[in-house]
């Protein structure tokens, strides 16, 4: 497999990035050019911080992409998700900000990000973008997530 540039974080020590803006995201060859396949990368404990309160907020971020001529390379992602900890931001800016940044980086055939988050006020808030119609061809499987219901 040719990569895409040197890897910055892959093969050896990393400090977590101070913020998703300054995080780097990157890039592999997709090995499977002539294939429509999908990849699923989640993150059930997925934590950032409410702008207004600085609490902590808790979400299951589940991303599922087509690839076209690149993957994303998996301990960036990893680092960029744990970019948010200390990050003070909405959960729809965090939902949004995470599916741009994959736009932004492999330019994907398709993708579609869905944000689960823990109730914060009582009110669970789930997010959901999608680049465009789903695509028949490739199986895509549903995420399966119960609404939140309380104990």
């Amino acid at each position: 497999m040719v990569f895409m540039k040197k890897l910055k974080y892959l093969g050896g020590k990393s400090e977590i990035p101070s913020s998703p803006d300054s995080a780097s995201l990157e890039a592999i060859k997709n090995p499977h050019m002539n294939t429509v396949y999908v990849i699923r990368l989640s993150s059930p404990e997925f934590t950032s911080i409410c702008p207004i309160t600085n609490q902590p907020d808790f979400g299951n971020i589940i991303i599922d992409y087509i690839p076209n001529k690149y993957i994303v390379e998996s301990k960036s992602f990893k680092l960029f998700l744990h970019s948010f900890r200390n990050h003070g931001a909405f959960h729809e800016d965090c939902t949004l900000k995470i599916a741009k940044k994959i736009i932004k980086t492999i330019s994907p055939k398709w993708i579609r990000v869905g944000g689960y988050w823990n109730p914060r006020g009582g009110i669970p808030i789930d997010i959901f973008f999608q680049s465009g119609k789903k695509p028949n061809d490739v199986w895509v499987n549903e995420y399966h997530i119960n609404p939140y219901k309380g104990r």
